[in-house]
């Protein structure tokens, strides 16, 4: 059996054999919004167990890399069947190589664990073709910070001007920076900044998935919402 601490663990709070709690419905609202933003061929940074990856179909390349060794194993293990898949142990602040570089980068809540955010981008910027993406996906708002935040190792939550901010401090050209998931912001905010939570409950995900998530997906298909869980950015490499 595997250790059951290490990166992946220390990052995301959730344990190497037993996962997370299911949430279909909001891996596809991520999915969805991130997917038209890239390219034929993408690296995940900070894959985990690559449940978001494994959404991915067609591509002509998908490098799939985690700080946790033991994660990149599970990975190598779950996509074994598919060609185009390589899993890869990569770690920010590290010498940073995939090969030949890719179309298109994506991080969903990595950089908020990287205290030199600029800097990082800046690394993986060197790993996109030239006019190739990165697009994060990163917590929102300072006033959504709690224990949760604290114990996984978060330096900050983001909004669009800081998100921004830092993308141009790495010298990248900003092409979208916006919060996403009112809905999830109220539900955080409730149940780690009142509630005083620190973890998830995944009784209280799995509702939060089945029912709110969506809502949400209708919502902000119609109307740009003003706050949210989370900040979505997409960025140009120049070139």
């Amino acid at each position: 059996m595997r250790e059951h601490t290490g990166a992946f663990s220390d990052a995301t709070g959730r344990d190497l054999e037993q996962g997370g709690a299911d949430q279909p419905r909001y891996r596809r609202y991520q999915y969805d919004l991130i997917a038209p933003h890239c390219g034929r061929t993408v690296l995940e940074v900070g894959a985990g167990l690559g449940e978001f990856a494994s959404q991915f179909t067609g591509l002509d390349r998908l490098v799939l890399t985690d700080a946790d060794p033991d994660a990149v194993e599970l990975l190598a293990e779950r996509f074994a069947d598919r060609p185009e898949v390589e899993a890869r142990q990569l770690a920010l602040g590290g010498e940073l190589s995939v090969g030949k570089p890719v179309d298109s980068i994506v991080a969903i809540n990595v950089l908020e664990h990287i205290e030199d955010d600029a800097a990082a981008l800046k690394s993986l910027s060197r790993l996109v073709i030239p006019g190739g993406t990165i697009v994060l996906w990163v917590p929102g708002y300072q006033q959504l910070y709690g224990e949760f935040d604290r114990r996984v190792g978060h330096f900050r939550r983001y909004t669009p001007a800081t998100l921004r901010d830092a993308f141009e401090r790495a010298g990248l050209r900003v092409e979208l920076a916006k919060p996403v998931n009112l809905l999830g912001g109220i539900a955080w905010w409730a149940a780690v900044r009142r509630g005083g939570s620190t973890k998830p409950n995944p009784r209280l995900v799995s509702i939060y998935d089945r029912f709110v998530v969506p809502v949400t997906r209708a919502v902000e298909s119609v109307v740009p919402v003003p706050f949210g869980q989370t900040v979505l950015g997409v960025a140009r490499v120049p070139g």
